[in-house]
């Protein structure tokens, strides 16, 4: 079926993983509702799926009816799979198993929110552009190693469709609509939902380092975002000072007046908190984890985070 061709139904699967946010499966799925009531007629088919075979949770609670995962020669057109809470919730061989077969049949395989990281988990992402939610991106890069989320809004590459989820999924849905109804269409469906601004795909995800951290300051700026990445083996302060072409007084002057901090209390911050989300979203041990985010060692690791926390590691992981 070709995306210009708009006088049939196109029937878009919804693969709910029990926590799914429901924002994110709403967001996506309103816009074809509003589509087929703008239209007059059924453009979209809207089929809902369970790993379950029956009512999902969302995370709040609300339970949504769903069918068992569909099987061979059920005509879908384009199949999302929509995950929300922890990596380590998502083990589902058979959704695996159903993406697999629908990839061969020439299905359309999306993901929102965690989503991407089901698709990672099938096999279905190699060498493919994506994106995965910013909080769930830690996780997807420790268990799959040499896969790189982009931090955009939505990417829509080929026969695969991701989005960050949230409210995201609009944007997106704009874009899918768009393509095959026009623009002007796909813009009287956002106008439906007061939707005026609609993102473009590589929109960042979240506010900006300068709104994040409370500097506008470029060297400050990009000094924070090269800790960001060098996680697991952290700069030194004179290396830092090199790659930011200022001397190491003027770094510490920058980290006082901006921040209220330290070169060293900022970096350590930016560790400890990756490896909270770790803790939190991945299977590694804690050991693991402390080596993942440049610590010595698993004790080192253990009393800093202690320090910040108020409690020891295994503490954060018995409450996720």
């Amino acid at each position: 079926m070709r995306e210009s061709d708009n006088s049939n139904v196109q029937d878009i699967g919804f693969i709910l993983i029990p926590g799914f946010a429901l924002m994110c499966y709403a967001s996506a799925v309103e816009p074809l509702r509003a589509a087929n009531l703008l239209a007059g007629r059924e453009i979209y088919r809207v089929r809902v799926f369970s790993p379950q075979g029956s009512f999902v949770a969302a995370s709040n609670g609300v339970q949504v009816p769903a069918d068992p995962l569909p099987g061979r020669g059920e005509r879908l057109h384009s199949v999302f799979v929509v995950a929300g809470g922890h990596p380590d919730e998502w083990t589902w061989p058979s959704v695996y198993a159903t993406l697999r077969s629908l990839d061969r049949d020439g299905v359309r395989i999306g993901g929102i929110s965690g989503g991407p990281y089901l698709l990672a988990a099938a096999g279905l992402m190699s060498g493919e552009r994506f994106t995965i939610h910013w909080e769930h991106a830690p996780a997807l890069i420790e268990d799959f190693p040499g896969m790189t989320p982009e931090q955009a809004r939505y990417i829509i590459d080929g026969k695969r469709l991701t989005c960050g989820g949230g409210v995201a999924p609009l944007d997106m849905m704009h874009a899918i609509i768009s393509a095959r109804m026009g623009a002007d269409f796909a813009r009287r469906v956002s106008d439906w939902y007061l939707h005026r601004h609609v993102s473009s795909a590589a929109e960042p995800q979240r506010a900006s380092e300068a709104e994040r951290h409370g500097t506008h300051h470029p060297i400050l700026l990009a000094v924070i975002e090269k800790m960001e990445t060098t996680i697991e083996s952290p700069l030194d302060r004179k290396a830092m000072a090199v790659f930011a072409r200022v001397t190491p007084r003027h770094l510490d002057r920058l980290f006082a007046t901006q921040l209220g901090s330290t070169f060293l209390a900022e970096y350590r911050r930016i560790r400890l908190a990756h490896a909270r989300k770790l803790l939190q979203q991945s299977s590694l041990s804690v050991s693991e984890i402390a080596f993942a985010c440049g610590f010595s060692n698993p004790g080192h690791f253990a009393r800093r985070y202690r320090e910040t926390y108020g409690g020891p590691p295994r503490m954060t992981r018995k409450a996720s």
